[in-house]
């Protein structure tokens, strides 16, 4: 049987820094670009790299499952879930879940994505063996 679950410390690395540079968004920038735009471009890079972390997945399957995940994510919010589970006034809910639907979120969430697949072209078609 082969094994799933393997321990990438490069990619905990990587989940560690951009939950920290996140969580400073979050905390300091308070602007129209960096904290809605950039925070979402970042987050599924974040989704990826914690996957790749502990599964042992193909980069292209991890990323399409981090897109489509978000994309869920976004429709939920579409769909009011937070508000039609009496959520609206818990601020887990609306930090996890979200809120508000945006279509510039689908673009950062796709940009993200692209970003990864690309250097993960990139860098295969070096012969590295950092990214698998």
């Amino acid at each position: 049987m082969k094994e799933r679950f393997q321990f990438q410390p490069y990619y905990f690395l990587a989940t560690v820094l951009l939950f920290i540079i996140e969580v400073l968004i979050a905390i300091y920038v308070d602007d129209n670009f960096i904290r809605p735009y950039g925070g979402d471009y970042l987050v599924v890079i974040l989704l990826f790299c914690f996957l790749k972390t502990f599964i042992k997945i193909s980069t292209p399957l991890a990323a399409a499952g981090v897109l489509l995940f978000s994309y869920v994510i976004e429709t939920l919010q579409y769909f009011d879930l937070v508000g039609k589970l009496g959520l609206k006034h818990s601020r887990i809910a609306n930090i996890v879940i979200g809120n508000s639907f945006a279509w510039m979120d689908i673009i950062a969430y796709t940009l993200g994505i692209m970003t990864i697949v690309i250097v993960y072209y990139v860098v295969k078609s070096n012969h590295s063996t950092f990214i698998q």
